[in-house]
């Protein structure tokens, strides 16, 4: 078999020049043509001068091509990792992870850039200096309140979506007003400040289901990540906020991903943050998104201890069962935003049986065959290094890709159009 970048055998992630010319419909010229300007991507193939190709790219390339020739079903694969649907100035996603308005993100994360002020970044297209600007805290509504709406122990995202249409009810003057004659929306002072009052706010409540009083306490600390932390109830040290701070930071956007289109069909039609945040909320929360790291603390729970890792992979093989956490398409070769988080968590707490179980899970499914983990087993690191309740690793992505989805939204209004794809019908 032919050894493939990053140390691991995933032949089906790429194919051979003759399958790419024959999948293109192209001579072997025109193949070779494509990857000299860089829209294929090649890697040797093992034997003298041949290459392998990326399967991702070929099918990108093929897209495209279908849709310039006007062919009708096209139009319904561009929505299902096919080609790109609108424009961006946000982030883009390169063989490092994703790039920030030009800035690599685990770069930014290594370095220890404040959330804050990668937040500003994506919502400006400026790296403030010194983070974000100075905002009290402020929440219109008591923590307790929102509490007693909840059953006692209610996940992070369940607290959240609770909690961030509340908000918007207290909030008098989140309507974003009628837009300018070419339907524009531009970005206010005003609403760049119920945005950071709005991050800060979330990081405060994803414990309310376990703990009001924490809840309180959290709006009082200075940073996101501090918050965070007292919200879920950790010991908010210097290396466990720049941990949590890590995390947030290659969390907070990754292109147009189900809960940010999500929020730009919100935001197109000129729905408030909170409206749009809520629908971001609603997409993360499903177990092929955000809720994939519910489904990793689940298995990681499932192995208990280090040495029960490899026998609960192979159950879960043995049955048939899905295993969340590792692969992610758009990275063949392996995630680096979860390496930079498992490098980090490792740092952190090198002791921690929980952690210890979390990457005997990684060796396991390795030696099983699977691709490298995703961001979703970084956060789970994470988390479990820093011995947070279930439902953390979750939280820790909401908070993060908040600052995404608002960016988004901002960008969404500023294009003053709103988002309606049409369908194909297939009915009698």
């Amino acid at each position: 078999m032919v050894d493939l970048p990053g140390s691991e055998q995933r032949a089906s992630a790429y194919v051979t020049g003759a399958e790419a010319a024959a999948l293109l419909g192209v001579k072997r010229e025109t193949l070779y043509a494509y990857a000299s300007r860089g829209v294929l991507r090649g890697v040797p193939g093992g034997r003298g001068r041949a290459r392998l190709y990326l399967r991702a790219d070929i099918e990108r390339l093929k897209a495209r091509h279908d849709a310039r020739a006007g062919h009708g079903p096209v139009a319904a694969e561009a929505l299902r990792w096919g080609e790109p649907v609108l424009e961006s100035a946000l982030t883009a996603i390169g063989p490092r992870g994703p790039v920030y308005r030009g800035k690599e993100a685990v770069a930014l994360a290594l370095d220890d850039v404040p959330f804050e002020a990668v937040a500003e970044l994506l919502w400006t297209g400026e790296l403030p200096a010194e983070g974000a600007p100075a905002r009290p805290a402020r929440l219109s509504v008591r923590p307790a309140k929102l509490a007693a709406l909840l059953p006692e122990g209610a996940p992070p995202l369940t607290a959240l979506a609770l909690a961030v249409p509340a908000l918007g009810a207290h909030d008098a003057t989140r309507h974003v007003g009628a837009p300018s004659g070419d339907g524009r929306i531009p970005t206010s002072d005003a609403e760049r400040a119920r945005a950071r009052a709005l991050v800060r706010s979330l990081a405060a409540l994803v414990g309310l289901g376990r703990d009001a009083r924490g809840a309180t306490d959290a709006l009082e600390a200075e940073g996101t990540a501090r918050r965070l932390l007292i919200a879920l109830g950790a010991n908010p040290t210097k290396k466990a906020e720049r941990a949590v701070n890590r995390a947030l930071l290659v969390s907070a956007d990754h292109e147009l991903n189900a809960s940010a289109f999500a929020v730009r069909v919100a935001a197109s039609t000129g729905a408030d943050l909170y409206a749009c945040v809520s629908a971001g909320l609603a997409a993360l929360s499903g177990p092929r998104h955000g809720g994939a790291a519910d489904r990793v603390e689940a298995l990681v729970a499932e192995a208990g201890r280090p040495e029960r890792a490899a026998a609960a992979v192979h159950e879960r093989l043995r049955r048939g069962e899905p295993i969340a956490g590792f692969g992610h398409r758009l990275y063949p070769d392996g995630d680096p935003r979860a390496q930079a988080l498992l490098d980090t968590a490792r740092a952190l707490a090198p002791q921690s049986a929980a952690l210890r179980t979390v990457l005997a899970l990684v060796d396991a499914l390795r030696d099983a065959g699977h691709d490298p983990p995703s961001l979703d087993m970084g956060l789970v690191a994470i988390a479990a290094a820093l011995g947070l309740p279930a439902g953390s690793a979750a939280a820790l992505f909401a908070v993060g890709r908040a600052a995404g989805w608002i960016a988004h939204a901002f960008e969404q209004r500023e294009a003053g159009y709103m988002l309606r794809p049409r369908a194909r019908y297939t009915g009698p």
